[in-house]
Parts: structure tokens; sequence; C-alpha cells
């Protein structure tokens, strides 16, 4: 295999980066928004204590939060799309500390507003709604504010909570930095001796190569050099679990598990139901490895087997052919759907597209009102890069349009209904790709893609899940753990998902939870496999033309913040307080892997 082509920043051609200028035209623009910051905070805060006095000032306190929050994350976006790409560049690094320093600063002066509006009242507060129009959009934020009533603090405590996101929140760019700027990775061998350089941004078409040498070589350089540093991670994971229990304390719930998904009033029966709904299918992963084994023709299965191409014909796609795929799996959902798409993807340069060096690894949807629906991607031209960007798209249409529908109060959508919306994509964008094509060759890569998003989605991330869930009650229990104690605890987990069909090595294996960022957000990643469920049950609808089914989901990505989430997806057509759309989701899972069981039967035969 060829050595990845990885480019400094300065020669990756602008059409292809992030549109930096839309946000704030220069640097010195972005720190000009940045100083006005504490006096817009200062415009807020002297409200203080007037909240109460009648509706019209609290619509004037309330519209100058607007104005700030805006502001404020125009900032803070700006600053963190500028380290990402680059994070060895030192004046991206400082602005983006300044920026997550000031964010900080102002949700700590606004600690003040949650605690007063409580101390209003909420039938008081409801008379005011019914008379004053202009407060007529905050009614579900008040609903939710006095439903979380028992949770929020004096002003003070508020005010104190609020200034420790600064350091707390410099817990995950420690993780980031040792991950993208710091760690070194040693170069892997293809099989006939020549060598390939590892980085985050490499690592993955590595681990896709039909060289099983270079895979090997790279995860053994991968892991090891993250087992070099378990210590290090260890310890920065373990302050970040603790400082979840420090806010879970302050503010009064019983475990960090119900402090998390109190905010999104999701019961977290949700949880417990995809991990047991995960559990009963591991049968069908260790069915998937056997087929996988025999499709390679290899004795044992290793953990870097999982992503080799059981084919030598994959397509070859260039950005622009991409977009275009996309858009062709997406046109149910409309003309105008699809025009948004193209044009931020070829206009607009929502997209930041191909790897650099010191870019982080990974992909991300980085955005805020007034700002474009930002991503962050490492683009190789493979049907793999195709999906990230449908997966990507997915977040940021979901961002584009709660946007445009959605007062900026209810532009923040919770976690729980973001991986809905990029795994919907992904699905669309597949059943067109499979129903489009009869070559068995494009057939199978397009299920490979399926399997390693459902790889990713409905194994990994319940695995890190059951992990995570574990490693927080020890630290509740005041128990304690170690690097080591982490290592064994994933490896453990890991011999149980892969059953008797992977041949594995338990400390490369045991490293994993060092290798996802994911986990600086406290119980993200469940919500991965929860919406993928709620994705396929969506994107199901549609495909079988059920009425109403479109704009049932256009709802949904309108929707944003403005109700509960279970609430929003019972109103587009699943209900995921059930383990139902779980378990349909691995039926479908299931019937990718006849699909391409078959497949490669066939193509056995006629070799």
């Amino acid at each position: 295999m060829s050595e990845p082509n990885v480019l400094p920043r300065s020669e990756i051609p602008e059409k292809y980066t992030w549109n930096s200028t839309s946000v704030f035209s220069t640097k010195e623009a972005w720190n000009a928004a940045l100083k006005e910051l504490p006096e817009l905070t200062a415009h807020v805060t002297k409200y203080q204590n007037h909240l109460g006095d009648n509706p019209s000032v609290l619509v004037e306190a309330l519209q100058a939060f607007e104005k700030l929050y805006r502001q404020s994350g125009m900032v803070y976006v700006y600053a963190t799309m500028s380290q990402a790409v680059d994070t060895t560049n030192q004046e991206a690094n400082r602005i983006r500390s300044r920026a997550q320093s000031a964010f900080a600063q102002v949700f700590a002066a606004l600690a003040f507003i949650d605690p007063e509006l409580i101390s209003i009242g909420q039938d008081k507060l409801r008379k005011w709604i019914e008379d004053e129009p202009r407060l007529r959009s905050y009614g579900h934020y008040l609903e939710n504010l006095f439903r979380r009533q028992a949770h929020v603090r004096s002003p003070e405590v508020e005010n104190l909570l609020g200034m420790l996101s600064d350091p707390m929140g410099n817990i995950y760019n420690t993780a980031n930095m040792l991950a993208n700027a710091d760690l070194k990775f040693s170069p892997a061998y293809t099989s006939d001796g020549g060598e390939v350089q590892v980085s985050n941004s490499t690592y993955d078409s590595i681990l896709s190569s039909p060289d099983r040498e270079a895979r090997r070589t790279a995860y053994e350089s991968y892991t090891d050099s993250y087992l070099s540093l378990k210590n290090t991670f260890a310890s920065n994971l373990i302050t970040s679990v603790k400082s979840n229990i420090f806010m879970m304390r302050g503010r009064r719930h019983p475990s960090t598990l119900e402090a998390s998904l109190f905010e999104s009033n999701i019961p977290t029966s949700v949880f417990h139901n995809l991990i047991d709904t995960y559990r009963k299918n591991l049968p069908t992963w260790h069915r998937y490895w056997a087929i996988r084994r025999k499709a390679l023709g290899v004795d044992e299965l290793q953990p870097y087997d999982i992503w080799a191409p059981l084919t030598q014909k994959h397509p070859k796609l260039t950005y622009e052919e991409t977009v275009e795929w996309i858009c062709r799996g997406l046109a149910p959902m409309g003309k105008d759907y699809v025009d948004t798409i193209r044009r931020g993807c070829l206009e607009d340069r929502w997209v930041d597209v191909f790897p650099n060096q010191g870019k982080m690894d990974g992909a991300f949807s980085s955005g805020w009102p007034g700002t474009f629906p930002f991503i962050l991607m490492s683009f190789d031209g493979t049907i793999f890069s195709l999906s990230t960007l449908a997966h990507e798209l997915g977040h940021s249409m979901h961002s584009y349009l709660t946007f445009e529908h959605q007062p900026i109060i209810y532009s923040d959508y919770s976690l729980f209904l973001a991986e809905v919306a990029s795994n919907f994509h992904q699905a669309m964008v597949r059943a067109y790709l499979l129903n489009n094509s009869d070559d068995p060759d494009f057939q199978i890569s397009v299920i490979e893609e399926a399997m390693s998003n459902f790889h990713r989605y409905f194994f990994i991330m319940p695995t890190l899940a059951r992990f995570e869930l574990e490693i927080h009650q020890r630290e509740e229990r005041g128990q304690g753990i170690s690097a080591e104690d982490m290592n064994t605890l994933m490896a453990d987990l890991f011999a149980e998902g892969y059953g008797d069909e992977m041949k594995y090595d338990r400390q490369r294996v045991g490293i994993t939870w060092a290798t996802f960022s994911h986990l600086y957000t406290d119980y993200y990643v469940f919500q991965y496999a929860t919406g993928i469920s709620g994705a396929n049950t969506l994107s199901r609808r549609i495909l079988d033309q059920k009425s109403g089914a479109v704009e049932d989901y256009l709802g949904f990505l309108k929707a944003g913040g403005s109700q509960y989430p279970l609430d929003i997806l019972k109103r587009a057509g699943v209900d995921l307080t059930t383990p139902e759309p779980v378990e349909e989701t691995y039926a479908i899972l299931a019937g990718l892997i006849d699909r391409l069981e078959r497949l490669i039967e066939n193509r056995g035969r006629t070799e």
C-alpha cells in the first residue's frame, strides 16, 4: 500500500476548508467580539434581582441574554474549529483557551437567572406568559425549569458551579491534546517492508487496507502508544468522572447516570433497555465474526481484521461525487432539503474536508445560531468517508433547521436527539446505494460500510457504555479505580462481545477506552446506540412511504430543544422508552449479515 500523504495545513486548497471568515472576517474581528463579551454580560447582570419586577423587564433581560448567548457561542465555535483543524498551531490553541475561559465566565455570570425565575413562582410566570405575547415562546423552558427545581441551587452555588465549567472543561482538552498533539506513533509496515505513517487522521484508512501486515503493525503501533500513556489517560478520565460525581452531588442527584439523563428528562430505564437488548443480541455479532473470518480466509480473526476489505473492487470517489451520492440518497426528503446540503458542501464551505498535519482525528459537526453548521472530517475518497460525511450532515441539517425555526433558547437540542439525525442520513443513503446497483462487489462495499457503522454504534458504544457506568459506580462508592483496573474491565467486556470467534491481546483491547474522547461527555456513548435505533425506525417509515413520514421527520429536526427529547421522537414516529426500536434495528443488522453471507457464498461459487 502507498503511504498516506498528510499535507501541512497551508497546502490544503481553500475551497476544501471551513468558511472561517463567515463567522469573523479576521482574527481581529474575533478578538473584538471576545472583548465585547464582558460588556454584554454586564448588560444582562444589571437585571439581577429585577427579573420579578414585571413581564416587560423579564422580556428585556431575556433578550439581552439571547444576544450574549449568540455572540459568546460564535466566539467559541470560531476558536474551537480553528484549533481542531490544526492542533499544532499555538495561536489557535491560545484563542481556544481564551474562548473557553470567556465562555465559562459568561455562564457563571448568568447563573442568577434560573434561581431568580424559580423565586418568582410558576403560577405567576404562567400568568405573565398569558399576558405578555413575547414570553410565550419560553413556555417549555419555564416548565422544564420547574421540573428541575429541586436540583437548582442558590445563586451563589449556581455561580460557583458555572465557574467550574472552565477548569472542568479543560479535562477534555487535555485528552484531546494528548491524543492529537503530543502522542507519537511508530510507523507501520506493509507486507513487502514498506513504511507507513501512522497518525490519528490516517489510522482508520490503514485498518481498512487489504494488507494484513500493515493493519497489524498499525494497530499495534496505535494501541501501544496509548498504552505507553495509560496512567496519564486514566488519571485524566478519572478526574472527569470525579467532576461528574461532584456535579451530581452538588445538584443532589442519587447517581451520575440519573444526573446526566435528568437534564433531558430521560428515565434510566432507556439506558438499561439498551444494554439488556445489546447483550441479548450478542450472538448476532458472534455470527458476523465467523462470517468475516471465513470471508477473509484467516485461521484467527483479530481486532485489526474488523475493517479489512471483503472485496478488492471498492469505489473511489471525489469529494464532489460523494456529495452528489448523498443528495440522491436523501432525495425523498425534498428539493429544499437536498439543495441546502449541496449548497452547504459545495458553495458555503460548511466542511473542512481533507486530513492535514495536526488536524484533530475523527469527525464532528459544530455550529451556533449565527454560524453555518460546520463539519470537520478527513475525507479519503472511500465509501467510509461518504458515510462519515452523510452522518455529519445529519447533525448539520438538524442544527440548520433548528436555528431556522426555533428561538435561540431552544437552539441547543439534546445529545439524545443528535445521533438520530446523523444515523438517519446514513440509513437513507445506504438504502439508496444498495437498491441502485446490482454489482455484487459494490453491494459488499456498501454492507462493509454498514457493518463498520453498526460495529461502532451497536457494538463499541454499548460496550463503552457498560464500561462508563461501572467506573462511575466504583468512584461513587469510593472504591477507586486504576489504569490497570480500567484495562481489565474493558478487556472483560470485549471478551463477552467477541465470544469464541475473535483472538486478541487483552492489553491492547483493554486500552480502547483511552482512544474515545466521547467518554468525557458523561453517558453520551449509549446515545449512539439509541440514536441508530431511532434513525433506522424513522428512515424505514420514509422508505416504506408511510403517510406523513417526511413531514414528521422534518418536524423532529425543526423542533430543536423546544420539547422533551422522547416526546419529540414520539411525534416523529418512534418510542425509545421501549426496547422495540432497538430490537427492530438488530433485525435490520441481522438482515445485512444474511445478505453479506449470500453475496460471499455466491462469489465463492463463481470463482
